[in-house]
């Protein structure tokens, strides 16, 4: 389902921005603000999991329109509102051109329409969102249902850059996606460099580690070589924290100044954490995040000494 059959309800980004902030108002700081991370939803997976069968699995998904209402609800109820919900990749479990994935596409827009007016929508692409290995069409599929595969925007002085991880991943496919996506990165990262905002965050859907730089190559990071040059990439630049999904549950370390944040899914969960959403608070001088059950969210909302931080 693309957009325009959605009824476009959605704020999208286009030229490689997005519409629901206007850049020139947002460069300014304002004063502390928040926002919300959730990371795969992805509407399948809880099936085919539970079969053990990921590949072919996933002809179910209630269970996961349930989490992600009970996400929306928990968002809404939200004083002061957050600035945006930022939803870092695997929408959904269907691969591109593979049973289910319009019929789960669809429904996973349906939920998402109850979200707040106020609250713009921020799509990060995933592995199962374009393959694990993509190419120009399912790059171009993606952008017409979910808006562009990468860019970037503003909101209260903090610019944020919304990365298409599979290019890292493997771009065998589509080299010429990869080159463009790189060219784009050094500029933004330039701007980020020259210290222009108050502070720089990344999203991606593949974490570049889950606990360390030096770690092992694994499915569910970045290989070595590359994370250490895009680390080293965003730490030049002052990129403050990278903000992940992937691996269904909460992962993180630092390399230097660089905070690599990784939050357990809405969805499917593959470790002991519960489906949850991350809160992020930004002040002039940090970024605090804390995980939030679905549960906890929805039953008491953001705890006292976060709000407290947004008072200053």
């Amino acid at each position: 389902m693309s957009f325009a059959e959605a009824g476009d309800v959605f704020h999208r980004a286009r030229g490689r921005t997005l519409d629901a902030f206007s850049s020139e108002k947002e460069k300014e700081w304002k004063g502390p603000f928040y926002f919300i991370q959730g990371a795969d939803p992805q509407f399948g997976l809880m099936k085919a999991w539970s079969t053990g069968d990921c590949d072919n699995g996933g002809d179910e998904w209630e269970q996961e329109i349930r989490l992600t209402e009970k996400a929306v609800e928990a968002i809404n109820k939200l004083s002061p509102k957050p600035k945006f919900f930022v939803l870092c990749g695997d929408l959904i479990h269907a691969m591109p051109g593979t049973p289910w994935q319009k019929e789960q596409t669809k429904d996973l827009q349906q939920v998402l329409k109850a979200v707040h007016k106020d609250i713009p929508l921020v799509f990060v692409s995933g592995n199962h969102d374009l393959g694990n290995v993509p190419t120009a069409e399912t790059v171009k599929d993606f952008c017409q249902t979910w808006g562009d595969d990468y860019f970037s925007f503003w909101v209260g002085g903090v610019l944020f850059l919304v990365l298409n991880s599979q290019f890292f991943y493997d771009a065998s496919k589509c080299p010429a996606l990869k080159q463009a996506q790189d060219r784009w990165l050094d500029q933004q990262l330039s701007i980020a460099g020259q210290q222009r905002c108050q502070h720089a965050i990344v999203f991606q859907h593949i974490p570049l580690f889950l606990q360390s730089i030096d770690e092992e190559d694994d499915y569910f990071n970045l290989t070595k070589a590359v994370r250490k040059e895009l680390a080293d990439k965003f730490t030049r630049a002052g990129i403050k924290a990278v903000f992940s999904g992937h691996y269904h549950r909460n992962a993180g370390g630092t390399y230097q100044d660089l905070d690599m944040v990784v939050s357990s899914a809405i969805g499917c969960q593959l470790g002991k954490d519960t489906h949850g959403l991350r809160v992020v608070v930004i002040t002039a001088e940090k970024i605090i995040h804390r995980y939030y059950s679905l549960d906890e969210l929805n039953k008491r909302g953001i705890d006292d000494d976060l709000k407290e931080l947004m008072k200053e």
